[in-house]
């Protein structure tokens, strides 16, 4: 019980820190309604943000609506993600999706984690980033980023995601969720990178149980 009071202090000074040094701490993703944040989410699998900015550029000026992506020819669509990679399985599940929405949803994106996730394409991580981002509704999102930064600063143990997730939502407030998430994501791609870490110029290194390891 004392280390999940520590964690929930611990938690509350990262987000205070982070908030100062970044404060672009906004998802990179560019989107201007919930169905091109839908398309940009699934389409940053394996991709990186400013890669799928590019294209999404053209995407959404040609598909316009759910149904544009529905009734879609795939081998079309796939040409036009082609350069984020994985495009046949991106079209495939991006036009399913879009059928989907538009059958059971009347082309309107639900607003409950319970209904996104039974739609193709779409898990948990990708149904936080549309209802925190898009709806303002709190939800912890568990990328390669925030999986790798939260258990080096030893907030879990876990390495599934989902209990990730859970153990995340047990010590950050719930109005903070959406938040700490973009803040982690941020400070993963800016100073936590994956292979070697920054922890010479990292503000939260007292606050990590990694980082307060390393000397100098």
């Amino acid at each position: 019980m004392k280390r999940q009071e520590d964690l929930k202090k611990r938690v509350k000074e990262i987000i205070k820190i982070l908030s100062k040094e970044i404060p672009d701490f906004r998802i990179a993703l560019r989107f201007s309604n919930p169905f091109e944040l839908l398309i940009a989410t699934i389409l940053s699998a394996q991709c990186t943000d400013v890669k799928v900015n590019q294209v999404t550029m053209d995407l959404f000026k040609k598909y316009r609506s759910v149904k544009d992506y529905a009734e879609s020819n795939l081998v079309t669509l796939e040409g036009d993600i082609r350069p984020t990679g994985f495009y046949r399985n991106k079209a495939k599940s991006i036009q399913k999706c879009c059928q989907e929405l538009v059958k059971r949803f009347g082309g309107e994106i639900p607003r409950t984690l319970g209904e996104l996730v039974t739609l193709p394409g779409v898990g948990r991580k990708t149904a936080n980033v549309i209802l925190g981002n898009a709806f303002g509704i709190p939800g912890i999102v568990v990328d390669t980023h925030v999986h790798r930064v939260s258990q080096r600063i030893g907030l879990t143990k876990k390495d599934d995601p989902v209990k990730i997730e859970f153990d995340l939502m047990e010590i950050v407030l719930k109005k903070e969720w959406t938040h700490f998430s973009n803040l982690l994501v941020w400070h993963g791609r800016r100073t936590c990178v994956a292979r070697k870490p920054l922890c010479e110029r990292c503000p939260i290194r007292k606050l990590c149980d990694y980082g307060s390891k390393m000397k100098g």
